[in-house]
């Protein structure tokens, strides 16, 4: 019988704290539309990844909740410098507060 490939979501144990989602930003382009390759420190990290894990509902000053507004697997736009990166297992993640999330892509 074939091993099944586990994905990311299932090796990462980490649940992020309330207001916060675990991202796996999407790689970064190494070719141009015209077929230019670039090098490393020319590329753009795209501000875009896939939603590994996400924390409980915020709580705001005036006592209301603020719901998570993705799923575990949406691929999500955030802001440009929103999130911290942290490194596990080698592979860098990203906890993003939900305020600088920006889009789901479908």
């Amino acid at each position: 019988m074939p091993k099944l490939k586990k994905s990311m979501s299932d090796k990462v144990r980490i649940k992020p704290l309330m207001g916060y989602c675990l991202v796996e930003p999407s790689e970064a382009e190494i070719k141009t539309a015209s077929g230019i390759i670039l090098p490393e420190s020319a590329q753009e990290k795209p501000a875009q990844g896939v939603v590994l894990s996400c924390g409980d509902e915020m709580i705001l000053e005036n006592g209301k909740t603020l719901k998570c507004p993705v799923k575990v697997g949406n691929k999500v736009v955030y802001k440009k410098w929103g999130g911290d990166e942290i490194k596990v297992d080698g592979k860098e993640l990203k906890l993003v507060k939900f305020d600088d999330l920006m889009a789901i892509l479908e």
